[in-house]
C-alpha cells in the first residue's frame, strides 16, 4: 500500500470508531455549570450550564475527518467513508438487537437484564435517528466543503472547514431531534410527540454547543493539514477538482 492509501485507511478507522462510540455513549447526558447565565430568543429560561449527550464528545471528530479526507482525497473518497461508517453502524444495530433477544443467564456474576436493557433497548430509536441525521449531515458537509473550496479557489481553509461544519451540524441537530422526539413517538406511540415549535427550540439549543465545537476544531483542521503536507508528503487536491 502507498503512503496515501495507508493514511486513508487510518483516517477511515478513526472515523468509524468515532461514529460508533458516539452512538454508544449517547445515552448518557452530562451537565457542566457555566457559573453565569445568558438568554436566547427561542428559550424562556436562561442557559446556565452546558448540557447535552456524551455522544457530542466524539461525534464532531467525524466532520473534522471528512473535511481532511475531502481536502486531500476528494469528494468521492469522503462519501465512501460516510457509507462505510453507515454500514458499520447498521451492523452494530443488528448485533445490538440480537444481544437484546438472547436469553439471560441468571448468575451472580452476570450483568442484570434490566441494566443491559436500560442502555441498549431504550437507545434504539435514538440510534436510528442519529444514524439518519449523520448520513444527511455528513453528505451536506462534504458538498458544502467542496463548493466553498471551488468558490474560494482553494484559499481560506477556515471558511470551508468551519462553514461546512456549521451548516451541516444545524441540519444534523434538526433531523435527530425531529426523528427521535416527534416522528418516532408518533409512529411507535412511545410518548407525546414533541410539537414542531419545541423541536426547533430543542435543536437550536443543542446546536449552540455544536457551533462552539465547530469553531474550536478549526485550528485542528490547520494542524492536520500541516501534518499531512509536511510530515506525510501529501498535497491537497486543487480547487478545480473539488
Amino acid at each position: 500500500m502507498s503512503r496515501a492509501q495507508l493514511v486513508y485507511l487510518w483516517l477511515t478507522v478513526l472515523f468509524v470508531a468515532s461514529l460508533l462510540i458516539a452512538d454508544m455513549v449517547g445515552v448518557k447526558l452530562f451537565r457542566i455549570p457555566l457559573g453565569f447565565a445568558f438568554h436566547v430568543p427561542w428559550q424562556s429560561s436562561a442557559i446556565d450550564a452546558i448540557q447535552h449527550t456524551c455522544g457530542m464528545l466524539p461525534f464532531p471528530i467525524t466532520f473534522l475527518l471528512t473535511d481532511l479526507i475531502n481536502e486531500f482525497y476528494g469528494k468521492r473518497a469522503a462519501r465512501r467513508v460516510v457509507w462505510i461508517g453507515f454500514a458499520a453502524g447498521g451492523f452494530v444495530f443488528i448485533v445490538m438487537n440480537v444481544a437484546l433477544a438472547m436469553p439471560h443467564w441468571q448468575v451472580a456474576f452476570n450483568i442484570s437484564p434490566q441494566s443491559f436493557d436500560d442502555v441498549f433497548s431504550n437507545s434504539r430509536v435514538m440510534y436510528i435517528a442519529s444514524l439518519s441525521a449523520y448520513l444527511v449531515g455528513s453528505f451536506s458537509d462534504i458538498a458544502i466543503f467542496s463548493w466553498l473550496k471551488r468558490m474560494t479557489g482553494g484559499k481560506r481553509v477556515w471558511l470551508r472547514a468551519t462553514g461546512s461544519t456549521v451548516v451541516s451540524q444545524a441540519i444534523d441537530s434538526f433531523i435527530v431531534t425531529w426523528l427521535a422526539f416527534s416522528v418516532a413517538r408518533s409512529a411507535f406511540g412511545s410518548g407525546v410527540a414533541m410539537p414542531m415549535g419545541e423541536v426547533l427550540k430543542t435543536a437550536a439549543t443543542g446546536y449552540l454547543l455544536k457551533f462552539v465545537i465547530a469553531v474550536g476544531l478549526t485550528p485542528i483542521i490547520y494542524l492536520g493539514r500541516w501534518l499531512m503536507r509536511t510530515r506525510l508528503g501529501m498535497l491537497p487536491l486543487p480547487a478545480e477538482s473539488a
